[in-house]
């Protein structure tokens, strides 16, 4: 047994279903429970305001957690080698336990530490806390990675029972003397100006807030998600992704849970957005150039315009599209935006203004609160059509038909577009359609205290589409 761990917390923020404590406590007599922030994870993709404000909180109630059982979170600023290795030589520790982190630059990172602690004498090892599988062990007939997601799914399926997720222990071992390391308030994870009031009023992070928020969606929504997760007014989706991204809870407790309120894993809708994230992990483990470069080489000579105005427009949600606003500004209000409309909004950006879809890719990133490098990145290129598994470039998204489909009477252009709440349905995701006494009496002025549209939409598709003829056939 060893005597002395430390179990370096990553994105594996709790304590239910972590594969690195139940090896620690099996092996250990006194554990080390430490979080480093470290300079080297903020290159090339430093985390965003919306998901520096949820790390805030989930080590807030990680450290909680510990604490309840007798331990505590040590924190510290620094490298994360350099700053282990001064741990090591402060505590006698003889073995470095943690949880794998997948993005290609930190991966890396991870095997350089594993190499340089191994030489110093140290017991290391990674495991995976993270995914239903990893990324390299889902191959197909050819022994190759998938780029078709229903194939892969088809094969994930066949082994989702393999493992059992693992419950929290009801006790820790003491940490006993160790320096004070630093103060969460220290990170800096906070806003300096109190702008997080959305944030607050609509997320819980943290491991009991991310289990509250499963149990709530699986008793309540779970059996309707097939027909509501297509409706951005209601809530009819988990709202899990963040907790998955930060680690608060696990996919494979996920899955237990479901099992527990009597779903079928193998064939549950909701179950396949799990798939949908491992796929997307797959990509990007096997092909790590395409958080910035497009999966089909292709599209890498589309004529990508540049508008920096219209790009700002897109951002503030004043594109004078109904849809489209409503979810940007959703996204700046609470970090987070409803799927369908997130497909909306970037085939917006991509297809009708042209504009590349990598800049959709880094606001997202910068905004949400789930911001993901693997899901993100799949996600962009998805809907830009250049990805795995990619929608045709043709299929453009209407965001006026969408509106009227799954939204008919624009509760959710109401609540994010107040200016438009007293148009009638049949014009409110489409307000230049508009007669002149229906705007007046409701109070709408286009062009003063609602935008015109940014882009004509049948005009903007056409173009859209002549543009990647022009590379198909090049």
């Amino acid at each position: 047994m060893s005597q002395i761990t430390i179990l370096w917390f990553r994105r594996d923020l709790r304590l239910d279903d972590n594969p690195a404590l139940q090896t620690a406590l099996a092996t250990s007599q006194r554990l080390i429970p430490v979080y480093i922030h470290a300079p080297e994870e903020a290159a090339p993709w430093s985390p965003g305001a919306a998901s520096r404000w949820w790390l805030h909180h989930s080590l807030l109630a990680l450290d909680q957690a510990l604490r309840e059982r007798g331990s505590r979170l040590w924190l510290a600023r620094g490298e994360s080698l350099a700053t282990l290795r001064q741990l090591i030589a402060q505590t006698g520790a003889t073995q470095v336990l943690w949880n794998r982190r997948y993005e290609p630059a930190l991966s890396a990172r991870d095997t350089a530490i594993k190499q340089a602690l191994r030489a110093d004498g140290l017991h290391c090892a990674s495991t995976n806390a993270a995914l239903l599988f990893e990324p390299w062990e889902i191959r197909n007939g050819s022994g190759l990675p998938y780029r078709v997601f229903s194939a892969f799914w088809r094969t994930c399926v066949k082994e989702l029972y393999r493992q059992l997720p693992a419950p929290a222990p009801a006790t820790l071992p003491p940490l006993g003397e160790l320096s004070a390391g630093c103060d969460l308030a220290e990170l800096a994870l906070l806003p300096r100006h109190n702008w997080d009031h959305g944030l607050r009023e609509t997320w819980t992070p943290g491991e009991a807030g991310a289990m509250q928020q499963a149990m709530t969606f699986l008793a309540q929504d779970l059996t309707s998600y097939a027909t509501q997760r297509d409706v951005p007014g209601n809530v009819g989706t988990s709202r899990l992704s963040a907790a998955l991204h930060f680690g608060d809870i696990s996919p494979r407790r996920l899955l237990a849970l479901v099992l527990a309120h009597g779903g079928e894993p193998t064939t549950d809708p909701w179950v396949r957005e799990l798939g949908w994230r491992e796929f997307a992990y797959h990509l990007l483990y096997h092909f790590p150039h395409t958080t910035t470069q497009p999966l089909d080489q292709r599209f890498a000579a589309l004529p990508w315009r540049s508008a920096p105005e219209q790009l700002a427009a897109w951002q503030r949600g004043q594109t004078g599209i109904p849809l489209v606003d409503a979810g940007m500004r959703e996204l700046w209000h609470t970090g987070w935006m409803h799927n369908r409309v997130r497909m909306v909004v970037a085939s917006l950006l991509t297809k009708n203004l042209l504009l590349p879809w990598q800049l959709g890719a880094q606001w997202f990133w910068d905004t949400l609160v789930d911001a993901d490098l693997a899901v993100n990145t799949a996600s962009w290129q998805w809907t830009a059509g250049c990805g795995a598994d990619a929608a045709p470039y043709f299929r453009v998204f209407n965001p006026v038909l969408q509106g009227e489909r799954f939204d008919p009477a624009g509760v959710y252009v109401r609540r994010w577009c107040p200016e438009l709440a007293r148009l009638p349905d049949r014009v409110v995701h489409q307000p230049w359609a508009a007669s002149a006494a229906i705007l007046t009496a409701a109070g709408v002025r286009l062009g003063v205290n609602y935008p015109q549209p940014l882009v004509d939409l049948a005009a903007s598709r056409r173009e859209a589409l002549a543009a990647w003829e022009m590379v198909k056939t090049a």
